[in-house]
């Protein structure tokens, strides 16, 4: 293997890869205090949006995974730079984290994000894989209000949630030997696709703390977010996130996940028995 360099390494997945990857390495961080302390990895700091700190940091490395910047309203234009600076620094191969259904008309408003990043990358002469996810299982529990009621308009819509964990491997691999995969997408999804009601009585019968779900209008999802004081964008990606499981964007269970790792998809059972996801 040529020099990997995986960004977005002090964060919940980034750090989940460099982890398991071991060895020599570099880890693409803002903030070095923060890295995790991985044996023969070296360190390199800089932003999405400073192109000269990024063609130092990519200098000399092949493979990249390029996790997805914070959610804000710049995040296209931040993409965008990392990979003008990937390629001007002679990186081969991009292995960007996308999401499931990515597209200019995605119900999700942020899937759509993804495929301007996507399509930017694509006409950037690298090479690229990508592993479009499906919403976190990781997350499930935070959508518990302190209620304990799940509130959005997915209807009875279906989402094929993934462990973060299970994308971890799933990059790893792809990191490791990532010439068979250069021009794939790869959806990565757990092993069944759950409604909210299904959601909420697993987190129940697993955690032992009551969960159920309630399903709102559109109008009620903005109307019980607005005390958040959140932007615009920020609340309809929010009250998208539910919408795109009510309209069957997010159902699709795939095999990619032990296609590329070689085990089984984590079920949101799963995870919450091993503790991997707060409750």
């Amino acid at each position: 293997m040529g020099l990997i360099v995986v960004s977005g390494a002090t964060g919940r997945l980034g750090g989940r890869v460099a982890r398991r990857l071991g060895g020599e390495m570099r880890l693409l961080v803002r903030d070095p205090a923060r890295a995790p302390q991985v044996p023969g990895a070296s360190v390199a700091v800089a932003s999405y949006d400073d192109r000269e700190a990024l063609l130092e940091a990519l200098r000399g490395a092949e493979t990249v995974l390029m996790v997805s910047a914070a959610e804000t309203p710049e995040r296209v234009g931040q993409h965008r730079g990392f990979v003008d600076a990937a390629a001007a620094a002679g990186v081969r191969q991009l292995v960007y984290t996308s999401f499931a259904g990515a597209a200019p008309d995605a119900t999700f408003t942020l899937a759509r994000d993804h495929w301007a990043t996507e399509e930017h990358i694509r006409a950037s002469g690298l090479e690229w894989t990508f592993l479009r996810d499906n919403l976190y299982a990781d997350f499930l529990p935070f959508m518990v209000g302190e209620d304990g009621v799940i509130r959005g308009p997915a209807g009875d819509g279906r989402a094929a949630v993934v462990a973060q964990d299970d994308i971890a491997d799933a990059a790893v691999a792809v990191l490791r030997d990532p010439a068979p995969h250069a021009g794939r997408s790869y959806d990565l999804t757990g092993p069944e696709a759950l409604t909210l009601d299904e959601a909420a009585e697993i987190i129940t019968r697993v955690t032992g703390r009551a969960a159920r779900y309630h399903p709102e209008t559109i109008e009620e999802a903005y109307a019980s977010r607005k005390h958040y004081d959140a932007p615009a964008w920020q609340l309809a990606a929010w009250v998208s996130t539910y919408t795109a499981i009510a309209a069957g964007e997010l159902a699709t269970v795939t095999g990619d996940v032990p296609g590329l790792t070689g085990h089984a998809a984590t079920g949101l059972a799963d995870l919450l028995r091993r503790g991997s996801a707060p409750a």
